[in-house]
């Protein structure tokens, strides 16, 4: 009998187990999908930086008004009088009422102001108004009944009871015969007598009117006018009058601005708030007063949005004032940068015959000093020169963090030396020059404070009195070569690691050290370094001037445009003609545009003023020259000796201000069709 084949003995799989791998398998899929979305989003997300975001809402907390009710009503209060259009029923003396007391800052009418016939007798009112107010007198056109006295207080214009008589007054009975009237009035009062047209009619002794004493704040008149002949016992009391000012607006206090008053800040902080919105205000100084009566001047500190340092810059400008709506203040101008002189510190006033050295206040970059046991407890790592010295910024910097990374990753203190030298590149002589500091062009203070350093100069002195003053001398490692990895040092004990770079090019360069292996180890620490504060202060300054409202244009020419070459069209393309046509497409007319290159010819963009506000970097000489801020503190940092404002300075600002620019028109990348490091490199 035959044997079955094995063809016929394969066995298929069940389809179950497909149909689960197959599921297994999408939903693995869709798993690695999400992680790799989730973690895209995360890379690329950006949350709102929360000190730039709090700007908006410290503005509107503190400039959002309250009312105390939960209603605001601003229509005008009507008291009872003001409905009176008929006779009201008499109300007998004994059953008046006692007097009334009203403060009221709205028009209030009495109730004799629009009476138009026989009235009865009012009680008596104790009214504190700042309003017109017309007494019964003042309209009467008929005989008016006895009154209750009437004591007022007012701001206004006050008439008394025979400023406007035009007829007989029917004689007063002794019961409802008013007592004396007391007014105190700061403004214009009229005695009776002087409006009189008609002689008065005769009244008993009995009934004759009591002494009126009325006070007032201005000036005092006293007589009487002459009437027509009365008996002695009916001749009236003599009175004695005030005449004041004028009714005054309710704003009238806002003419003459107090610097002082919290809404003057108020409406400045407003003003900035809508004005200013490339920076962020922290803090501001109390106003002071400016050159004229409607002027103040403040001072505020801020940083700018598009700085990542938490630099605090500061400007002190002058504000005029007018009356806006609901008697508050308006600014109606402001000036230009630094003009608020008034508020500026002291130590900044110019004054060519200063004996001490103006220094900003704000930079604390003096060298850190050593105590004698805290050197001995210390770790450190010390970098000989190498040939990275009088190299370029760039190749300078790229060795520099990479020492300073490794003295991170070995938790040591680097040894740096703050003298530099600069390449011919970017300096007048075309020659490199040394002598040059760190502080010139660096953030010496952020550095002590984001890294552990000591310069080498202190740290020598300190090493040197230590093995004098010891028979033990310090621990030392000396390393002869870049190939000794940091990992291999990251167990050693001894105080002082050496590195020394003696041999030729490019092996004595720092940056070897952390090449191949240590890259994974050694981050260089980028955050450490902040461009110098004073050349920043200059930046501002420049940006300040131009109210943070401009353009810029990046302008490449130099070797490169004359290199046909490597860059064969960069020479026409950067041509004045042709970066007019260019901005015309990308920049409004009259715009202010500031020119940021390395163009030596000052009048090569002469073709741009008649359609821009051109700005070039030579336009602010004076914030560096001898009467300069920078001037006198560079020269206090290099002992006394000037210090010149080389090429690379003039890079440093000219890159910073085009970085705050709100259009920026780049050359390799508007302007021409060349590739930035030259041909076939795009």
């Amino acid at each position: 009998m035959r044997k079955p084949t094995k063809e016929s003995e394969l066995n298929t799989e069940p389809i179950g187990q497909n149909l689960i791998k197959l599921i297994s398998n999408l939903c693995f899929s869709v798993f690695v999908l999400s992680v790799l979305i989730f973690t895209a989003i995360a890379i690329t997300y950006q949350p709102p930086d929360p000190w730039l975001e709090s700007a908006p809402s410290l503005t509107k907390l503190f400039t959002q008004t309250e009312n105390a009710t939960f209603k605001i009503d601003d229509s005008i209060v009507k008291t009872g009088e003001d409905l009176v259009s008929s006779p009201v029923p008499a109300i007998p003396p004994a059953l008046a009422p006692n007097p009334i007391t009203e403060t009221d800052d709205s028009i209030v009418k009495t109730g004799e102001d629009s009476v138009s016939s026989p009235a009865p007798a009012i009680p008596p009112a104790l009214s504190t108004n700042d309003s017109v107010v017309k007494t019964g007198e003042d309209s009467v056109s008929s005989p008016v009944p006895a009154m209750s006295p009437v004591l007022a207080t007012n701001d206004s214009v006050v008439k008394t009871s025979k400023d406007s008589v035009s007829s007989l007054a029917p004689a007063m009975s002794p019961v409802v015969a008013p007592n004396p009237v007391t007014k105190t009035n700061d403004s214009v009062v009229k005695s009776g007598e002087e409006s009189k047209s008609s002689p008065a009619p005769a009244m008993s002794p009995a009934l004759a009117p009591n002494p009126v004493t009325k006070t007032n704040d201005s000036v005092v008149r006293t007589g009487l006018i002459p009437a027509p002949a009365t008996s002695p016992a009916l001749a009236p009391t003599p009175i004695v009058e005030t005449e004041a000012k004028t009714p005054k607006s309710d704003c009238e206090e806002l003419k003459h601005v107090n610097c002082s008053d919290p809404r003057v800040l108020l409406a400045i902080k407003k003003f900035n708030s809508k004005t200013f919105k490339s920076i962020v205000i922290l803090e501001y100084q109390t106003p002071v007063n400016g050159s004229k009566p409607d002027e103040c001047d403040v001072a505020w500190r801020f940083r700018n949005k598009k700085e990542r340092s938490w630099r605090k810059y500061r400007d002190f400008r002058r504000f005029e004032f007018g009356i806006g709506v609901n008697c508050t203040y308006r600014v109606i101008h402001t000036g230009r940068w630094h003009s608020g002189i008034n508020a500026r510190r002291p130590w900044i006033r110019p004054n060519p015959k200063f004996t001490q050295p103006i220094r900003d206040e704000e930079i604390n970059d003096t060298i850190p000093t050593l105590l004698e046991t805290n050197f001995r407890k210390g770790k450190y790592l010390y970098y000989a020169r190498g040939g990275d010295y009088c190299k370029g910024m760039n190749h300078y910097l790229w060795s520099f963090l990479c020492g300073l990374g490794e003295a991170m990753y070995l938790n040591r203190t680097f040894v740096m030396d703050l003298n530099m030298c600069l390449s011919a590149t970017h300096s007048s002589s075309h020659k490199d020059e040394e002598g040059k500091d760190f502080r010139f062009y660096f953030d010496f203070e952020h550095l002590k404070e984001t890294a552990s350093v000591v310069e080498e100069i202190e740290f020598l002195r300190d090493w040197k009195k230590w093995d004098k003053g010891h028979k033990r001398k310090v621990p030392l490692k000396k390393i002869k070569s870049y190939k000794t990895t940091p990992m291999q040092l990251r167990k050693d004990k001894s105080t002082i690691i050496w590195r020394q770079f003696d041999g030729p090019e490019p092996d004595n360069y720092w940056y070897r050290v952390c090449e191949g292996q240590a890259a994974k180890y050694i981050h260089r620490p980028w955050h450490t370094i902040w461009k110098s504060k004073r050349l920043m202060n200059i930046v501002t300054e420049i940006s300040g001037r131009m109210d943070w409202d401009f353009d810029a244009i990046h302008v490449i020419r130099g070797e490169k445009a004359q290199n046909k070459q490597l860059w064969p069209n960069l020479d026409s393309d950067t041509s004045p003609n042709a970066i007019l046509t260019k901005l015309q497409q990308m920049v409004q007319p009259w715009r202010n545009l500031y020119v940021a290159t390395n163009e030596p010819f000052y009048n090569y963009f002469d073709n741009l003023r008649s359609h821009y506000k051109v700005h070039l970097l030579d336009d602010y000489k004076e914030l560096w020259n001898v009467a300069s801020e920078w001037y006198n503190e560079t020269t206090l940092l290099n002992g006394g000796k000037p210090v010149e404002f080389d090429g690379y300075m003039r890079a440093v600002v000219d890159t910073e201000v085009l970085y705050r620019a709100k259009t920026r028109v780049e050359t390799f990348y508007n302007l021409t069709k060349d590739c930035k490091d030259g041909i076939n490199t795009c």
